[in-house]
Formats: C-alpha cells, sequence, structure tokens
C-alpha cells in the first residue's frame, strides 16, 4: 500500500537532489533508515531502484545535449560493473537480513555519508588542485587505469551503501578529467549511475531487500520533487545548501557507525 510519509520524504529528498545533484542515496537511504526505523539492507536495496530508475530519464535528456561523455562511462563502467557484482557475491555470502549484513551494510553506508560529505566541504579545493594540476601527476600518467580502478570502488561502494555515484562520482571525474565541461560531467556521472544502481538494486531484490510498496511511495514523491528542485536552483545561495548538506550527511553517518 502506497504511504503518504514516505512519499513526502521522497519529494523533500528530490528537491534537494534538484537542488544540488547529489545523489539522492546520500540523503534518503539514512533517512530510511534513522528517520523510519527501515532496516539498513531494506533501505539501501530499495533506494538502488528507486535511484536508477529515477536517472534513466536523466540519463536520456543528458544524452540527447550531448552532455555524455561514452568513452569515460564505459572506463568507468569496466570497473564499476564488476565491483557491483563483487558487492552483491559478499552480500550472498552472508545471512539474508541477518545480524552480520546488517552491520556491513550500516558501517559502509555510515563511511559512504562521511566521505560524501568530506567530498562537498572541500570541492572547491579539489577543484582548484585539479585544475592547476592538468596533464600532470599520477592521475594524468595513469588515467586509464585510475578510472577503472575508481569504478570499482564507486560500484562496490553503491552496492553495499546506495551511496557514492553521486557527489564522489562527479568528484572523481573532475579530479581525472579536469578538462571535461561541467555539463558533461554531471550528464556523464547520470548516465555511469543508471546501469550500476540498477544491476545492484535488481542483485538486492533478487535476495530479498526490496520492498516494493515502499519504493512506489518514494517514486510518487520524488519524480515531481526533482522537477520542482530543478527549476528553484538559482533562488537558493548554493553555499548555504552545501553547508546545511555537509552537517545533515556528517551527523547521518556518524551516527550510523557509533551505533
Amino acid at each position: 500500500m502506497i504511504e503518504i510519509p514516505y512519499s513526502i520524504a521522497g519529494f523533500v529528498v528530490g528537491v534537494i537532489v534538484g537542488l544540488t545533484g547529489v545523489g539522492g542515496g546520500a540523503l534518503m537511504t539514512p533517512l530510511l533508515v534513522l528517520g523510519f526505523g527501515v532496516s539498513p539492507v531494506t533501505a539501501v536495496g530499495t533506494d538502488l531502484l528507486n535511484a536508477g530508475i529515477m536517472k534513466i530519464g536523466g540519463a536520456a535528456t543528458h544524452a540527447a545535449k550531448g552532455h555524455v561523455d561514452w568513452r569515460v562511462t564505459r572506463l568507468l563502467a569496466t570497473g564499476s560493473v564488476p565491483g557491483a557484482v563483487l558487492g552483491l557475491i559478499a552480500l550472498s555470502t552472508l545471512p539474508r537480513a541477518g545480524a552480520s549484513t546488517q552491520v556491513l551494510v550500516a558501517t559502509s553506508l555510515g563511511v559512504m555519508l562521511v566521505l560524501t560529505a568530506l567530498t562537498l566541504a572541500f570541492r572547491t579545493q579539489l577543484l582548484a588542485w585539479a585544475h592547476s594540476n592538468t596533464g600532470r601527476g599520477f592521475l594524468a600518467r595513469h588515467q586509464v587505469p585510475a578510472t577503472i580502478a575508481m569504478g570499482a570502488l564507486i560500484g562496490l561502494a553503491v552496492t553495499l551503501s546506495s551511496v557514492g555515484a553521486g557527489a564522489i562520482g562527479v568528484t572523481a571525474l573532475v579530479l581525472l578529467f579536469p578538462l571535461l565541461a561541467t555539463t558533461r560531467i554531471v550528464g556523464t556521472d547520470i548516465a555511469h549511475a543508471v546501469p550500476i544502481t540498477l544491476l545492484a538494486g535488481l542483485g538486492h531484490a533478487f535476495f530479498g531487500n526490496v520492498n516494493w510498496w515502499l519504493l512506489a511511495s518514494l517514486l510518487i514523491g520524488s519524480v515531481p520533487g526533482i522537477f520542482l528542485g530543478s527549476h528553484l536552483t538559482a533562488r537558493i545561495p548554493e553555499k548555504l545548501l552545501r553547508v546545511s548538506l555537509v552537517a545533515v550527511l556528517l551527523f547521518a553517518g556518524t551516527k550510523l557507525l557509533m551505533s
């Protein structure tokens, strides 16, 4: 049965994602766990499919506008697809919804939330460093293997926590490809997120970790929320949003790690 509180939560998170571009997993999953008491495994599995379905439209729009660098997408997917499969294999060896599985997923979620918060907090410094070191350094010399390796880490992290394909993925692309236009970085990140979130989400569904009514409730709110948020972007100070997000993600991440 559709539950309005979940739809409202989906709408609020959708607006924030539309405003900031931060992946929904970094906000929705901890909200489900800490706010609604959903088990970490079910929250991750359900939100992965929620994110994958939402991002299909965004990826199609960016692709139609030529904002997707398919070469970079393929390099990331070369690592992220095996990474996602490895994460699913790790989950398959643990008892479904058992204590060890819950601890693994909750810890992974906490770590990724803290990393996402730090990425957002120091994004300006990271961007400045990337542009000042264009064509130089370890990443420039080993761009292809570094991109594949980063994709593998993102695929594993997304499968275990539903977090990683948003803020961390965009920051990784900026560091690896500093000359790539911002629109193409965003479009490439969204296009790459679709297959890994759907793959990981379907894997969780196979393990019985998806609540289908919860998924439907979230989608009812998140789709119009993203549409509204995208139209409000210019009206709210970006710095205020970023600082608020960093505080919320740090709080949620540390709470999960300490629980």
